[in-house]
């Protein structure tokens, strides 16, 4: 990630949950005529050039005002003006005609609402950079009212479809202050209170909608992510399990040939070989009903494999060898075995060595100076207890690679032999992974 990239994720900000549902005709059939009439308006309303004001503090002057309206003529029988209440003096101002930059400025400050929901922080300050334009010169009040109710509109949008949120919020702070320098906000009279009360509460009702839209696409997204993630490793997991009965199978295969040739010469031999014959097809039938057991999920639990003395490759003998290159990359480890090994269900030893592997994998993505990684390895007397943790160090940045899914494959792997994986922060600080597997002793 370049300076620039860097530079533009911080000030954009953190992303908001979800991404807007992708738009529909109606959508853009209702942007159009919501942009088109708010356009409309402000163009006729800025040509209106002529207004009143009403002026309180010219009851009683006699002095003529340019543009100020005469009194009302007085009733006939009535000598003099009336004793009571005077009316209040009103004064007519006619604006200069409309010039060309005015209009477009008109135009530029409601039609770009077209695309509120694709570009909103952009249209945002399009919509305000023409209201200010427009109110340099000389706005007429029916347009003031209409670049505020855009205004409005552009602020909710940008709210509301924008991703990014520290923009945002500096965004619509930052166009308060220009409407509060600027005179961008109309008068407030009888006619505009509605707008005023009922237009924000439309906008928060459709907010609300809208967000509870966002957050359960975001839902079925993450749920349709995991099920993929689950199917995956469940692919990765049964083409392992694969080897394994291929394995056992192919010394069945071995051994009974082996069998039928001495069967003649020599009966201990060939006892002997259907012995191990038998046993390799008791560890392919137990690592078969692991597979299926995983694939349909049909069993509450696997059964436990009655094996024999043969492991898969790799497995926890070839422990040695992923730590010593793990402490190849400049991490160092320290393996500690408790009790005594014994040989393991060949599955259950691919899922703890797998185990070790993904841990020590998260050390080396994640961790930049991690001081020291602990491996330990207890042979209970019916289960395996493996425990990976590390003293803590500086994180490195957040890598593209991945989709942090490696723990959930272990807590898949790890259910088909009735095992459990915890995975958090240890007791110093670090990260610590700890998997507990039961197994049956041949």
């Amino acid at each position: 990630m370049s300076r620039y990239e860097e530079f533009m994720g911080r000030v954009r900000g953190a992303r908001t949950i979800g991404a807007p549902p992708p738009l529909s005709r109606w959508a853009w059939l209702s942007d159009g005529l919501l942009a088109l009439s708010l356009t409309v308006a402000t163009l006729v309303g800025n040509l209106n050039r002529s207004y009143v004001e009403l002026r309180p503090d010219l009851i009683g002057s006699r002095t003529p005002v340019p543009g100020q309206l005469p009194d009302p003529p007085l009733p006939p029988d009535i000598p003099g003006r009336p004793s009571g209440p005077q009316p209040v003096p009103a004064v007519e101002h006619v604006l200069p005609p409309v010039e060309a930059w005015e209009t477009a400025a008109a135009v530029l400050s409601a039609l770009p609402l077209l695309l509120r929901r694709r570009f909103p922080l952009t249209v945002y300050w399009v919509v305000t950079g023409a209201a200010v334009l427009l109110h340099l010169g000389n706005a007429a009040d029916d347009a003031t009212k209409i670049t505020f109710a855009s205004g409005l509109v552009a602020a909710y949008s940008a709210a509301m479809y924008s991703p990014h949120r520290r923009t945002v919020a500096a965004s619509l702070l930052a166009g308060a202050l220009l409407h509060a320098v600027f005179p961008l906000v109309p008068d407030v009279d009888s006619g505009l209170v509605p707008v005023l009360v009922l237009l924000p509460i439309a906008f928060a009702s459709h907010g609300v909608h809208l967000w509870r839209q966002r957050e359960r696409a975001l839902r079925v997204e993450r749920d349709a992510e995991l099920l993929r993630a689950v199917t995956a490793e469940r692919s990765r997991i049964a083409r392992e399990l694969h080897d394994v009965v291929t394995h056992n199978v192919s010394m069945m295969t071995i051994q009974a040939g082996a069998a039928r040739t001495v069967l003649a010469t020599s009966p201990d031999q060939a006892r002997e070989a259907m012995l191990a014959v038998e046993a390799a097809g008791r560890t392919a039938m137990s690592e078969l009903r692991h597979v299926m057991g995983l694939l349909t999920m049909a069993a509450d639990g696997p059964d436990p494999a009655t094996d024999v003395d043969l492991a898969p490759q790799p497995g926890l003998d070839r422990l040695t060898e992923l730590t010593d290159r793990v402490r190849s990359s400049g991490v160092p480890v320290e393996v500690a075995v408790r009790g005594v090994p014994v040989a393991l269900p060949a599955g259950v030893d691919l899922a703890a060595y797998r185990v070790v592997q993904e841990a020590l994998t998260n050390v080396v993505k994640h961790a930049a100076g991690a001081s020291r990684v602990s491996v330990a390895v207890e042979y209970g007397p019916e289960r395996l207890c493996v425990e990976v943790s590390d003293t803590g160090g500086p994180q490195r940045p957040a890598t593209a690679s991945g989709g942090g899914h490696g723990l959930l494959g272990l807590r898949e792997r790890l259910a088909v032999y009735g095992g459990t994986l915890r995975a958090g922060r240890g007791p110093d600080g670090g990260y610590l992974v700890r998997a507990v597997i039961p197994w049956e002793a041949p």
